[in-house]
């Protein structure tokens, strides 16, 4: 019999006499009673049991809250979460236990409904979907969290009952029982020996789609990593990933930015590769450095940070003067590029289509001296190289894609990407570099980055638009990449194939840290 099923007693262990023959020190099903009771002196609550507790702590309602949002509004976790903790003034321990108990339950959620489905009586799917997400919650403090078990399963009944009622409660309460009576490890294996082959149970416990963790195996081996890494890349893309920063060269320094974070006991590290990047240490919040405030300093990951570097330091055959971000917003990269020009007497257009991330890309640039921005534009990027044919010195196209590389920092995003979302991307990736490559001049360099290692969106795409013209050919970026690290540093690009895509850079999670950014580099022959 099930958990839920089992849920249905009452079970009060109310009594109304000591007739018939009954021991009065014994209820009416054969129970011990205290002595206060049996005397009839202990106080009785006027609630029934499901009344007894309503409310559960702001934190744990705070992260269902940005379930349902996700779930009913397509929003994002990120957006969502900071906001909601200010408007509630959670704050603290509390503000860092939400937002563990939301990203960990989004992230886990496949592996969560895997153990769910052995609790319940019935398909995940016919369970209203404000149940289910109070299920997850729970499931995730019982098997990803230090909360005790009593305390993980009493306060998700007590939110169960604010939100969904008394009803669903008690069915809350039998199923996190039966899920936290097996410990983790003994699901994980449970959830790998039924699965009917390798990569379904790596899914399943690893808490990705099936048709990704597909993808990610096949990319790894096509960017010269052994397939059998794919485990590691699944429990990277699970964990939180620390807040990174960058400072902005020529507007702040690290030093800088250590002597605020001081100030505001705020704990900085440097960077492991690129010699912009700092990153913070446990919870701290970067929003009260003045630099960051200013945008003299930003939030950008170190891998997105490494791949501009390469781009800025490329060698270019001619004048180095005019740059472009094809696809700009929201504007970390052309923030980066921006203070990198300035620092060379270049300019630099950023082109964005939407208006809403051209007003991001311009909140981004605000730091920058007058006269290096030559332009924010509104427009479609695809347009760029027939408007601007051989315009620019330097090109940046930071395509839009499936985002698989960042799933650890948009959880969400697994479970709303699909297969089909390929075909679309691919083809808008091959328009935007192909404008890229008729904007920027003869001898210069085009960066085909994106934020997804899947093949399609990356070697599969340039090796397209590459056969179908005869003027770009592959740099190599593996070169310009090691050229831009911290002195020092020895980064672990993988094996190359000897051939033209050895020259390309695939960062990983797991390896490096980093989201999972690719970097092509192209130079346009004259």
């Amino acid at each position: 019999m099930s958990a839920e099923r089992g849920a249905t007693g009452r079970g009060d262990g109310r009594n109304d006499g000591n007739g018939g023959g009954r021991d009065p020190r014994r209820d009416s099903r054969g129970r011990q009673r205290g002595a206060a009771r049996s005397r009839g002196e202990a106080h009785r609550s006027t609630q029934a049991p499901g009344e007894r507790r309503r409310r559960t702590d702001p934190a744990r309602t705070a992260a269902y809250d940005v379930l349902r949002q996700v779930d009913g509004s397509d929003a994002y976790a990120n957006l969502v979460l900071p906001p909601l903790l200010r408007e509630r003034r959670v704050s603290g321990r509390d503000a860092a236990f939400a937002t563990e108990l939301a990203y960990g339950t989004l992230r886990l959620r496949g592996r969560y409904d895997a153990v769910l489905a052995h609790c319940v009586s019935r398909p995940l799917d016919q369970l209203d979907p404000e149940v289910l997400d109070v299920l997850r919650l729970g499931a995730h403090q019982l098997l990803g969290m230090r909360v005790p078990a009593h305390a993980a399963v009493s306060e998700t009944v007590a939110l169960a009952r604010d939100r969904v009622g008394a009803g669903p409660a008690q069915m809350v309460n039998a199923v996190l029982r039966a899920v936290g009576r097996t410990p983790l490890d003994d699901w994980l294996t449970t959830l790998t020996d039924e699965a009917p082959d390798l990569v379904t149970g790596l899914a399943t416990t690893g808490s990705h789609p099936v048709w990704i963790t597909r993808a990610l195996r096949e990319a790894l081996a096509g960017h010269g990593r052994s397939p059998d890494e794919i485990g590691a890349l699944l429990d990277a893309d699970n964990a939180a990933p620390r807040v990174t920063l960058v400072a902005r060269p020529g507007l702040a320094s690290a030093a800088e930015l250590s002597r605020q974070a001081a100030d505001a006991d705020v704990r900085l590290e440097a960077g492991r590769w690129a010699p912009t990047a700092l990153v913070l240490a446990g919870g701290s919040d970067p929003a009260g450095l003045a630099a960051v405030a200013d945008a003299r300093a930003g939030v950008q990951d170190e891998g997105s940070q490494l791949v501009t570097l390469a781009l800025a330091g490329t060698p270019l055959d001619g004048p180095d003067g005019r740059w472009l971000d094809l696809c700009a917003g929201p504007g970390g990269k052309a923030a980066l590029l921006a203070a990198l020009a300035g620092e060379r007497g270049a300019t630099l257009v950023a082109n964005e289509l939407q208006p809403h991330r051209a007003r991001l890309v311009e909140r981004a640039l605000r730091a920058v001296p007058d006269g290096v921005v030559e332009l924010v534009r509104t427009g479609d990027g695809r347009e760029v190289g027939d408007e601007e044919p051989a315009a620019y010195d330097r090109v940046l196209v930071d395509a839009p894609c499936t985002g698989l590389g960042a799933l650890r920092r948009r959880p969400e995003s697994r479970w709303r990407r699909t297969p089909a979302d390929l075909g679309t991307l691919s083809a808008l990736q091959r328009e935007l570099l192909t404008s890229a490559l008729d904007a920027v001049r003869p001898g210069g360099v085009v960066a085909y980055v994106t934020c997804s290692p899947h093949l399609a969106e990356t070697r599969l795409v340039v090796d397209d638009v590459l056969r179908r013209r005869g003027d770009a050919e592959r740099v190599d970026a593996r070169a310009a990449v090691r050229e831009a690290l911290v002195p020092g540093a020895d980064i672990d690009l993988g094996a190359p194939d000897g051939g033209a895509h050895g020259l390309d850079v695939q960062l990983w999670p797991h390896v490096h840290g980093t989201d999972a950014m690719h970097l092509t580099l192209l130079r346009r022959r004259g």
